[in-house]
């Protein structure tokens, strides 16, 4: 009986918010929705209007940021005509910036082309005064690797991504302490390796701009 009369109760608050909205004004919208951010325990926002802290992940200072770096960076590739070399996607851990191995690498090698070092250091340029974390995620496909420098796609995918940050930090000077280097191997495909331009995708270094709400999970420097 406790249980059905709060439902009862909300039902009714629910009708009498409904009934007071349908000649709604913007003074009295504001008001209806302070009580109810209050209501439910989150007062440092009011339903439209952002003021702060947002009830999705990240902010919405952060994701405009990042959508600004993002606009940014499909300008320059239409003005560089690396369409297909470099895509970039915004997702739930922030923007990701995808280069595919050919524009940056030879076949099983991890040196980074001379030529194409410029290219890496003008998208790093559009990143270095972000305050959000950044990673390098180097992927390979599944074919097997061992030669004098590599004896796997592990080995290759980490050194391909730190020598990626060598470069961010060294040459375009972001702060060491806001990137890593991670290396997946054949072991995160976004498709399946059963022809060669699969494989041709598979193989890639993400630069992922991380949402600031994943700040504090990263280890804090002494």
């Amino acid at each position: 009986m406790l249980t059905y009369s709060d439902m009862i109760t909300l039902l009714l608050i629910f009708f009498i918010v409904m009934y007071t909205i349908s000649s709604i004004n913007a003074t009295k919208f504001v008001q209806i929705a302070s009580s109810l951010s209050k209501t439910f325990t989150r007062t440092d926002y009011v339903i439209g209007q952002y003021t702060g802290k947002s009830v999705v992940p990240g902010n919405l200072e952060n994701k405009s940021n990042l959508g600004k770096v993002q606009q940014q960076l499909n300008a320059f590739i239409k003005e560089n005509n690396l369409q297909g070399m470099v895509t970039s996607y915004i997702d739930e851990r922030g923007l990701v910036i995808s280069l595919q191995d050919t524009l940056l690498f030879d076949l099983g090698s991890a040196d980074v082309h001379p030529n194409e070092k410029d290219v890496l250091m003008k998208i790093g340029s559009m990143l270095k005064d972000l305050p959000n974390h950044i990673r390098v995620e180097g992927f390979t496909d599944n074919l097997p690797i061992h030669n004098s420098k590599f004896d796997s796609n592990w080995e290759l995918s980490v050194i391909r991504a730190t020598n990626v940050v060598k470069i961010l930090v060294n040459e375009v000077g972001i702060e060491p302490q806001r990137i890593s280097a991670v290396g997946y191997g054949e072991y995160r495909p976004v498709v399946p390796n059963d022809s060669e331009e699969h494989r041709r995708l598979n193989r890639r270094v993400d630069i992922v701009i991380m949402n600031t709400e994943y700040n504090k999970w990263e280890p804090k420097s002494q």
